[in-house]
């Protein structure tokens, strides 16, 4: 009995003792400040060193403006990693860190606007290891680089921090709690918390920036004479003038085919060419089609193996031989290309870089997943798709998409993005003006024709327009390099597809109503940029369109 009794202890004590090592210690803490404020967030207007802060730089209450500085003091009384350990205490120090970071929750006069999670990325390693104090500047005068700022704009422009915080006097308060995701999420208690009084103050707008912009002559289009809601049009424009809406560029409406709203924002115009990035992707999509129609291609369920001899790239195998152009439309060709992961081969920030995209592309290795069944965002298969359209029509696909789609479509002035070969690239970067983008959302909303003449067959616009990934929770759905979204007015849903790229550029065709929008923007990797336009979209335009 005494030698079980004895055993046990052992196992017991050893058990501790490697738990034990999995908890590290923090930095011992010296600074009265800090023990002071422990488990406190605390609020500047100005950079301020640790060893430099005084209680006088802490304020209760600021003026908060854009273009000043917004930092905040984050006292702790332990490390992230000893958080973690409380929550999983099997885990080590470094595998914790892999799965956890903290949350963060933004309150505006007691109301929660905004949870996030922290990616696990977030800040250095040992910093979250031995760190009980920190610094995070939400806004910088000196434009720091810091996830900080990514943070706050998250919260401020794309989850509606800016509109709490209207014109007034309010309350902003945040809590910090550790969480851990393995791979059920863990959620800690408050580790620190504070608040601070904001006074928002009015920014000047004059008239003529709030005041509906009237359709110039010339425009190629016929003019609606259907009525909006003009005190919705003009909201939306006085907020681009605050600057609450960011780097808007231009927004079109087409209702009925004639145009029905056109204006320009940031010293843009008319004549001015947009560079739409990713919107440009769709144009692979139209072109495909039309030279499946003209007999150049057979149809997009050919196969790499028919364009390539494939065994002449890296990682062979046989299954690269039945990757069709169907699953490149759809982003499913089971390549192990992942624009969203930044440690995936074929990211597309690794093919920029290097003298040939689609050697790039066709080199990467396959993964295990079944063509056209798993969606990835892989912009080196959409240039793979420009190739193989080079290859296939006559004179190549400059000279085609010219005389087959721009042409028609009365589009003269545009410049493309080239390929390290001076090939067009599909990958994105097409530049035009926004009314002629407007021209190219209308083709698919008129089933394929323009002026009488038809340029796309219907059913491609159909198979387009087709959401091929119901069950994907990364997104509403995914068509022939469309992609779809529902907006929401009132009690209706209105289902579109639509071309979408970096910096909250977008073409937007609805299915059930005849509305065509063009969005341009240039808040490139802002993290707002596209929730921005689609609440342009759904809190402004549809309501003023449908006069709802």
């Amino acid at each position: 009995m005494k030698s079980t009794f004895l055993f046990v202890l052992i196992l017991v004590f050893g058990l501790s003792l490697s738990q034990s090592k999995n908890i590290i210690e923090p930095k011992k803490i010296e600074n009265d400040i800090q023990k002071k404020h422990l488990n406190q967030i605390l609020f500047l207007d100005k950079v301020v060193s640790l060893e430099s802060l005084q209680e006088s730089d802490f304020l209760k209450t600021m003026t908060f403006q854009e273009d000043k500085d917004f930092d905040i003091r984050v006292f702790l009384d332990n490390s992230l990693d000893n958080y973690l350990h409380q929550l999983d205490n099997s885990l080590t120090a470094d595998e914790l860190l892999k799965k956890g970071n903290y949350q963060f929750s933004f309150y505006v006069d007691g109301k929660l606007i905004y949870t996030e999670n922290l990616n696990s990325g977030a800040g250095k390693i040992e910093d979250k290891k031995f760190k009980t104090n920190f610094r995070i500047p939400f806004l910088s005068t000196k434009n720091e680089d810091s996830w900080g700022r990514y943070l706050w704009s998250r919260f401020y422009f794309a989850n509606s921090g800016v509109d709490a915080l209207e014109v007034g006097n309010h309350t902003l308060k945040i809590e910090i709690k550790p969480y851990l995701k393995n791979p059920d999420l863990k959620v800690g208690n408050v580790i620190a918390s504070g608040e601070i009084n904001l006074i928002v103050p009015k920014k000047y707008v004059s008239e003529e920036q709030i005041a509906i912009q009237k359709i110039k002559p010339n425009s190629g289009w016929k003019v609606s004479d259907e009525k909006i809601s003009q005190e919705k049009i003009r909201l939306l424009n006085q907020k681009i003038a605050e600057n609450r809406f960011r780097e808007i560029t231009g927004i079109v409406v087409i209702k009925n085919d004639k145009l029905l709203l056109e204006e320009y924002f940031n010293g843009y115009n008319r004549d001015s060419l947009n560079d739409t990035r990713s919107v440009g992707k769709s144009f692979s999509s139209a072109l495909m089609g039309i030279a499946i129609k003209d007999g150049y291609i057979k149809n997009e369920n050919r196969r790499l193996s028919n364009f390539y001899d494939l065994k002449q790239f890296k990682n062979y195998s046989s299954k690269k031989d039945s990757v069709t152009i169907k699953s490149l439309l759809t982003m499913s060709s089971a390549f192990d290309g992942n624009d969203e992961d930044s440690d995936s081969p074929g990211n597309e920030e690794n093919m920029y870089p290097t003298d040939n995209w689609v050697k790039f592309a066709l080199d990467l290795p396959m993964t295990e997943n079944k063509i056209g069944k798993n969606w990835h965002y892989f912009t080196s298969g959409v240039v793979v798709t420009g190739d193989i359209l080079d290859k296939s029509v006559p004179n190549g696909l400059e000279k085609y998409a010219d005389k087959k789609l721009f042409q028609p479509l009365g589009i003269t002035n545009y410049k493309w993005q080239f390929t390290p070969q001076q090939k067009s690239s599909l990958a994105g970067g097409l530049r035009m003006k926004a009314l002629d983008f407007a021209k190219f959302g209308q083709l698919y909303k008129n089933d394929g024709t323009w002026n009488g003449k038809r340029i796309l067959n219907k059913n491609w616009i159909q198979k387009s327009f087709t959401n091929y990934f119901a069950d994907n929770k990364e997104s509403e759905g995914y068509g022939y390099l469309f992609w779809r979204k529902v907006y929401k007015v009132g009690n209706k849903n209105f289902e579109s597809y639509q071309s979408s790229g970096n910096g909250g550029n977008k073409i937007i065709i609805f299915k059930d109503i005849p509305v065509v929008i063009v969005i341009t923007a240039k808040a490139y990797n802002r993290p707002y940029a596209h929730s921005q336009a689609d609440k342009i979209v759904q809190e402004y335009l549809l309501p003023s369109v449908l006069n709802e």
